[in-house]
């Protein structure tokens, strides 16, 4: 899983071992909850194989803010960092093969790591990745209507369609799984 990325970070073998030994590889199926709304996050994880998806629940509405995929790591980031209480649930949607770091271990390499460029710029690099993310998906729920969000959806990152069930994706475009259905069958007609 990490032979991937250890040419991407000027360590020595030594450190980057004992980096990789702060991880646990779990394998765990569809539908299991890895962060519970409310709880503190105390792990973050990264996906060798599988689908997480974030969400909230909202007056009894399941809403999905995000899904990760592969190689992507995955924690309620403020619950994280900031030790409060999470707002979102985080759960899996496939069996999946995880990596798990805690929090206290990673503070560790954190701390280490802060005095090599290369190594703090790639990690706000990849925090400011995330921030775009969610000001995107922030902004196209101001701005778009629910069928420009599926176009871009289907366009900017098809593995959603491809993998996640409807009910999912029609929570993360903030409509109901009937509207979905008249979307896509919209879609089809206008492409014939």
């Amino acid at each position: 899983m990490f032979d991937q990325f250890r040419n991407k970070f000027p360590l020595t073998d030594e450190k980057w071992n004992e980096y990789i030994g702060y991880f646990n590889r779990i394998e765990v199926p569809a539908k299991t909850t890895l962060l519970e709304e409310g709880e503190v996050s105390k792990k973050l994880y990264i996906i060798e194989k599988g689908c997480i998806r974030v969400w909230f629940n909202n007056n009894g509405k399941d809403l999905t803010t995000q899904f990760f995929f592969e190689n992507e790591s995955v924690a309620s980031i403020e619950s994280f960092m900031k030790k409060l209480p999470s707002p979102t649930n985080i759960e899996t949607i496939e069996p999946s093969v995880l990596w798990w770091i805690h929090k206290n271990d990673l503070d560790k390499i954190l701390e280490e790591i802060k005095e090599i460029p290369e190594l703090r710029d790639s990690l706000i690099n990849k925090l400011f990745e995330r921030t775009f993310d969610y000001m995107k998906y922030f902004v196209s729920f101001i701005k778009d209507s629910p069928a420009e969000r599926y176009v871009n959806l289907i366009q900017q990152r098809p593995q959603i369609i491809l993998r996640v069930p409807q009910h999912y994706i029609a929570s993360y475009l903030g409509i109901t799984t009937v509207h979905l259905s008249r979307l896509k069958s919209k879609l089809v007609n206008k492409n014939n």
